[in-house]
């Protein structure tokens, strides 16, 4: 067991005021090691999740606590480690498996949308699937392709899937624990390249789990993003600030069921919204973001809603990966045009 486990497993046993500053991939991994001990028929799984601790150390030193018959390792077969979740939830287990990288999910796809989905409606509630699909997810880190995707949209488009994605070490530990609590399937989208942003972690949740937050208030403009995105858009929110611009940042978190609330308690306040997101423009899941915050702010809206993306192209390998994902110099351009515009 690494140095880095015993620090988080001896963290895990603080006392339950207490806060300690954490890595998300260490906060992750304590919620794991917390939902494993508090539930004897949880399972955790996946390509290299067992002795090695994932290609991320996610679940490192969990095989060595709970035995290796509750985290273990298995095939390089998406579709297989789905089908597998599909039937231990019929037998009452709750699993927790692992894709190893998000570009992987695709072979799944069948499971995840044909099964893993449809099964509580299909059986009338007598077969739930208290499933909890963690996705390393996004690009940021430089790898090959397929290493890096952003599958949102896909996965929101499916009833009877919820999708949520972290943006900090104290979010990813607690939406974590509540995600494997529900009866439902979640796909829980881990921002691959936030794993070593460390923050403070408590184990009091500061708010509600359930909807989006508000993690800088402003009065100009809303910045909406998730997972990775949120850091940056705090950056550019730093920046906008140097020019008098005050700029809300809206970590939306659930991107199903999307808080549709949150969007129209900040945007009717700021009267400006900028969505980010690193998925291709076309049918993005900042689409659905631009309709909810149409829907309920047009009366108030002093231009149309804004959004900085990825491009219309495959996400790209790690060397051309900064001209694709939104970056400071976008987010600030896609400001500008919002500011600057005057009805015809």
């Amino acid at each position: 067991m690494s140095e880095s486990t015993t620090a988080i497993l001896e963290a895990a046993a603080a006392t339950e005021t207490q806060s300690v500053k954490l890595s998300m991939q260490q906060a992750l991994n304590r919620a794991l090691d917390e939902i494993l001990s508090n539930d004897p028929k949880t399972v955790v799984f996946g390509e290299d999740c067992g002795q090695l601790g994932g290609v991320f150390r996610i679940t490192d030193g969990l095989q060595a606590k709970h035995g290796g018959s509750r985290v273990f390792d298995t095939p390089l077969a998406e579709s297989g480690i789905l089908g597998m979740s599909v039937g231990l939830a019929m037998a009452g287990f709750h699993p927790i498996p692992e894709v190893q990288f998000d570009g992987f999910a695709y072979p799944a796809i069948n499971q995840i949308v044909c099964q893993i989905a449809r099964m509580n409606y299909r059986s009338r509630g007598t077969l739930p699937m208290p499933i909890t699909l963690r996705v390393p997810s996004f690009g940021g880190i430089r790898a090959p392709e397929h290493h890096g995707e952003s599958l949102e949209a896909l996965f929101a488009h499916v009833p009877g899937l919820k999708v949520v994605s972290p943006s900090d070490p104290h979010d990813a530990y607690h939406l974590l624990k509540y995600a494997a609590s529900r009866p439902d399937p979640v796909i829980f989208m881990e921002p691959k390249s936030r794993y070593w942003q460390k923050g403070d972690v408590g184990t009091s949740d500061g708010g509600t789990l359930t909807g989006a937050r508000v993690v800088r208030p402003g009065r100009h403009l809303t910045l909406v993003a998730w997972g990775a995105m949120v850091a940056r858009c705090l950056q550019v929110a730093e920046l906008a600030a140097e020019d008098g611009i005050d700029v809300e940042v809206l970590d939306l978190r659930w991107l199903k069921p999307i808080d549709a609330e949150a969007l129209a308690t900040s945007v009717g306040k700021t009267r400006r919204a900028v969505v980010v997101h690193e998925a291709p423009l076309t049918s993005g899941l900042g689409a659905e973001v631009a309709q909810l915050i149409t829907q309920s702010c047009f009366d108030t809206l002093k231009a149309p809603v804004e959004r900085v993306t990825g491009f219309d192209v495959p996400y790209p390998s790690g060397d051309l990966e900064d001209e694709y994902i939104p970056n400071i110099d976008r987010i600030l351009l896609g400001i500008q045009r919002v500011l600057e515009y005057r009805r015809g």
